[in-house]
């Protein structure tokens, strides 16, 4: 092949099929020597970083290697002064390279994870996730326009939470409920709530209730809506925010567990689709007014309010 003339007057610069002589890269020329040869544009891929970059300013990488930030030089190399240099191990960054930022995808898989989670929870109270039928996370991440590893972690916190179980190779089943369990539940819920309203009756002062005025008037508007679940997050609401004034969150996190699960739609023949719109309207009417004899200190009318409240729970 014709050698390369330099019109520079540094000399000719040699191409050819085993490409230069110091580097052994081919179609890559050596702009290492004297000052003022023309650089050569990168083939193949490769990457010119340019003159003035440091050792081996000029060098592109061969077929196959990605940039130079990450990856390892090529076996024997040469640098500026022409010397080889030691070839770097496989995997070893080069000091050159620039710092890899850290990744973020687990956040965002967390973040997407938590957003499921809270979208299947609705489907549950809604009743849009049937009670006895059997769900595959694919499935269900096509409907929710994401993958199935979130629905899939999702799911599993589900059936920690005694809502689905594992179906081997198909799926989750929706755990189908019956009045008994419901009626568990409630029964649980009120020895823990029932003695904790009634200390904080006598140790809340009146005002305290007060302020709790909007979350009570916001169970009635939810309420009204008719949608389940819209009323079950305003719900749940206001009891927290009830039982938070005693100081225990461990306690809060237990009671909110149970009334989460109480919210699960019973399958039963008399109530095949859970609570209708004048349970909801009931139940809501009863926060206003356990919230009025809280305020009014009327310790006998809390105690009868509440044991109604948690009678007709579900």
């Amino acid at each position: 092949m014709t050698p390369s003339t330099d019109t520079s007057g540094g000399g000719p610069v040699k191409q050819g099929a085993q490409g230069s002589a110091e580097t052994g890269n081919p179609q890559v020329s050596d702009v290492s020597g004297a000052s003022g040869v023309p650089r050569v544009p990168p083939q193949g891929g490769g990457v010119d970083r340019g003159p003035g970059s440091g050792s081996g300013a000029g060098l592109g990488s061969g077929p196959g290697l990605g940039p130079v930030s990450g990856q390892t030089r090529p076996r024997g190399a040469s640098g500026a002064s022409g010397a080889s240099e030691a070839p770097a191990a496989r995997g070893e960054h080069t000091h050159s390279e620039q710092p890899i930022p850290r990744p973020r995808p687990v956040l965002q898989r967390a973040s997407v994870r938590g957003q499921i989670l809270d979208a299947l929870r609705t489907a549950l109270v809604t009743g849009d996730l049937a009670p006895g039928e059997v769900y595959s996370a694919p499935a269900l991440g096509e409907r929710f326009g994401v993958s199935a590893t979130p629905v899939r972690e999702a799911m599993q916190q589900l059936a920690l939470e005694g809502a689905v179980e594992v179906v081997p190779n198909r799926g989750f089943r929706v755990v189908e409920r019956g009045a008994r369990e419901l009626a568990e539940l409630a029964e649980v819920r009120a020895l823990i709530e029932v003695p904790v309203m009634l200390r904080l009756a006598r140790t809340v002062p009146a005002e305290r209730w007060a302020e709790l005025r909007p979350l009570a008037e916001a169970t009635v508007r939810a309420a009204s809506t008719g949608c389940r679940a819209t009323y079950a997050e305003s719900d749940r609401t206001f009891h927290r925010a009830v039982l938070s004034l005693c100081g225990n969150d461990q306690l809060v996190q237990i009671a909110d567990d149970l009334h989460r699960r109480a919210q699960w739609p019973l399958v039963s023949p008399a109530r095949p689709t859970g609570r209708g719109h004048a349970d909801l309207i009931a139940d809501a009417a009863e926060h206003t007014a356990l919230l009025d004899a809280l305020v009014a200190g009327e310790l006998e009318v809390v105690r009868s309010l509440v044991g109604e409240h948690f009678a007709g729970a579900g």
